[in-house]
């Protein structure tokens, strides 16, 4: 029983959530007004962008792999299908979807192709990724604001899942996109502990020549993992345009650092083979939670980044030192 305890108490899921009760507290003393449903549904909508790049993060770097390409594919597919939409007066929702996942999924063929086939590192076949869509979008597509979308795109911004008048007279809305990530969220829990799939991402993850020699397909397991990452990455492009209701050349660009860090606070270790959704979604929502609500207990905006930063640094060290103290363990 002690040991169950032992281990549930160590658990990183574990340790993130206390960290964000206790944070928690701190913000809802000093600020009650944190604590009503409001705040709900303004941390989901902050959190909503985030958490769907951070599973697509997750899933890629179990696998042994890292990809910094994401802001920019999103980027693309965002963009470029609402330049295409409004140019050709087109107005359906599917089309955008199914357009932007296109996008997502032939831009992680390449990355598959770089990296699996050409045995090329990750993270430069994926930085060069990044620079080769960031620099053609902008010299093919231009850099112009789109502030003007189609209009099924203005009524799925506009649309509510539910809705609640505050004190004050204003109505919060909780929008019917947080239904993405949700699927999302449970789609790959089940098919990383449920699956062969998932089961061949943690061996290539762990030891790719071992995987190998067991019979998992390394390559083809590398072509899905990323293909599976682009068309989710795709998505959220168009998800980000029908919430910020514009799109923008730039604004999803740089936010690969803070995802990377949300995934590994979240326990999903560096080097690969270890990982889960639970805790990956706890590490979002701990670094919404300091971005967002950090500046109401009296921290100014410009030290955000360094609590952040400690965060990101416990955190690493937190699982560091946990997966060297199950390798140095004796066995029995």
């Amino acid at each position: 029983m002690k040991h169950d305890l032992k281990y549930f108490l160590g658990k990183n899921e574990t340790i993130i959530f206390l960290i964000i009760v206790i944070i928690s507290i701190m913000i809802g003393i000093i600020n009650p007004a944190f604590w009503g449903i409001s705040t709900v549904f303004n941390t989901a909508r902050a959190m909503l962008i985030m958490l769907m790049f951070a599973m697509c993060e997750m899933l890629i770097i179990i696998s042994g792999g890292i990809d910094v390409s994401f802001p920019a594919i999103a980027t693309l597919a965002m963009y470029g299908t609402t330049l295409f939409m409004t140019k050709m007066g087109i107005d359906n929702i599917f089309i955008a979807f199914l357009m932007g996942a296109l996008i997502g999924v032939l831009c992680g063929l390449f990355n598959a192709v770089l990296t699996a086939t050409f045995g090329i590192p990750a993270l430069i076949a994926t930085l060069g990724t990044s620079s080769l869509i960031n620099g053609g979008m902008l010299t093919l597509l231009g850099s112009r604001e789109l502030t003007i979308i189609p209009e099924s795109m203005e009524g799925l911004y506009k649309a509510a899942l539910f809705r609640t008048e505050l004190p004050d007279g204003t109505v919060s809305t909780l929008t019917p996109l947080i239904i993405i990530p949700i699927v999302l969220c449970i789609g790959f829990y089940l098919i990383l502990k449920y699956t062969m799939f998932g089961r061949a991402v943690y061996a290539i993850g762990g030891d790719a020549a071992a995987a190998k020699r067991v019979g998992f397909r390394v390559k083809r397991v590398q072509y899905m993992v990323y293909m599976l990452s682009g068309l989710i990455v795709g998505i959220t492009g168009i998800v980000y345009t029908i919430l910020m209701r514009l799109a923008n050349a730039t604004n999803l660009m740089g936010t690969e650092m803070m995802v990377i860090a949300a995934v590994v606070i979240g326990g999903v270790r560096i080097s690969g083979g270890k990982g889960s959704v639970p805790g990956v979604v706890l590490g979002v929502l701990l670094i919404n939670i300091v971005s967002n609500n950090l500046i109401i207990i009296g921290i100014p905006n410009y030290w955000q980044k360094f609590v952040i930063g400690i965060i990101i640094v416990l955190g690493t060290a937190m699982t560091s030192i946990r997966d060297k103290r199950i390798v140095s363990s004796p066995k029995i």
